[in-house]
């Protein structure tokens, strides 16, 4: 019973954000390479979404996976992060911004 209410909130985040991007079912199928059965079933929270799809879906509708999965923006996860950050000491804030660069393969500022 709780996993049928999970997809269906899954569902209704695909079929909202799809609809705000004025995209058919045919188009994220396509895209995707799916069927478009299986997001007529994603989205009526009939059948769960496979890992690869679900980071395929996500891409195709400009959303995090976990706005799909749990409901929650990015923007929550942003300010998480940013509040976990404004705690840090110089030096480690200093640790926290090479490793964004060597992430980002940008040059380690000194």
């Amino acid at each position: 019973m709780k996993d049928e209410k999970l997809l269906k909130e899954i569902g209704e985040r695909i079929f909202a954000r799809r609809r705000s991007l004025k995209l058919t079912q045919e188009d994220v199928a396509e895209k995707m390479n799916v069927s478009i059965q299986m997001i007529s079933n994603l989205e009526l929270g009939k059948k769960a979404i496979r890992p690869e799809n679900l980071i395929k879906i996500s891409s195709i509708l400009k959303i995090s996976t976990d706005f799909i999965l749990k409901g929650e923006s990015s923007e929550e996860v942003n300010n998480s992060l940013t509040e976990k950050v404004a705690q840090l000491s110089e030096e480690h804030l200093k640790l926290v911004e090479n490793v964004v660069d060597v992430c980002l393969g940008n040059k380690i500022s000194e």
